[in-house]
């Protein structure tokens, strides 16, 4: 059984133009980044994510714990693939874990 998301809601085409419009577009992108996350990854390592931030192009994830950091350094390229195969390439470069 799939467990419900925080956020039950989709951005629609009007929030969307509204966050291009006003240069938040990336903030929208880094909650779908969260919820791909989310899904992907075991609860517990979850919440180890401290946040996820777009900069430019680049991706930047803060995890508090070391072992799960290590973990997604050593798998940045997979990582960086899949946001990008479901994101759109040209929007992403890089991927830093903090």
């Amino acid at each position: 059984m799939k467990k419900n998301k925080k956020r039950e809601f989709q951005s629609s085409e009007l929030v969307k133009s509204f966050a291009r419009i006003h240069g938040f577009e990336h903030k929208l992108i880094a909650f779908d980044i969260r919820d791909f996350l989310e899904d992907y990854l075991d609860e517990s390592l979850f919440r180890e994510i401290r946040s996820v931030d777009i900069e430019n192009t680049c991706i930047i994830i803060k995890i508090d714990s070391p072992l799960l950091k290590h973990d997604f350094k050593m798998r940045k390229s997979f990582y960086l693939k899949k946001f990008q195969a479901k994101f759109g390439e040209d929007k992403f470069s890089d991927l830093q874990i903090l």
